[in-house]
């Protein structure tokens, strides 16, 4: 499993650096540093702005007696579409984006209720609690 996830995290790495290098001899260098810096500020402007609303949601419906699965997932979705914006490189920000638009949020938010329900039905899934000491 750590293979796996370190041959894709070099592949992802790889494919970064050919989209910036692509990006760099289509619009020039400088145009391509502004706008990776830019997705970078966007990316912090979007995890507050997207990360606020996810929160009140999910503040409304414990107010309501309600759990907020659902808004949690949102909000693990904001946080990491934030953080792939920041990250430098055009595919991830691709992603974050997506991530964090409203309207494709739903796709990422279906898939991890699926990994997570897959994981908890398998049993793969353990919460480690601290101490019981008071």
């Amino acid at each position: 499993m750590q293979r796996k996830l370190l041959a894709i995290f070099f592949i992802f790495a790889l494919l970064e650096l050919w989209g910036i290098i692509m990006m760099t001899q289509w619009i020039g260098g400088w145009a391509t540093f502004f706008l990776i810096v830019a997705t970078g500020f966007l990316g912090g402007w979007l995890i507050q702005v997207e990360g606020r609303r996810v929160w009140q949601q999910a503040q409304r419906q414990m107010q309501s007696g309600q759990a907020p699965g659902h808004s949690l997932l949102e909000g693990l979705c904001v946080l990491a579409g934030g953080i792939l914006l920041i990250i430098p490189g055009f595919l991830s920000d691709l992603i974050g984006l997506t991530m964090l638009f409203p309207l494709t949020r739903p796709i990422y938010h279906l898939f991890l209720y699926r990994l997570l329900e897959r994981t908890i039905r398998s049993g793969r899934f353990t919460i480690y609690g601290g101490s019981n000491r008071r």
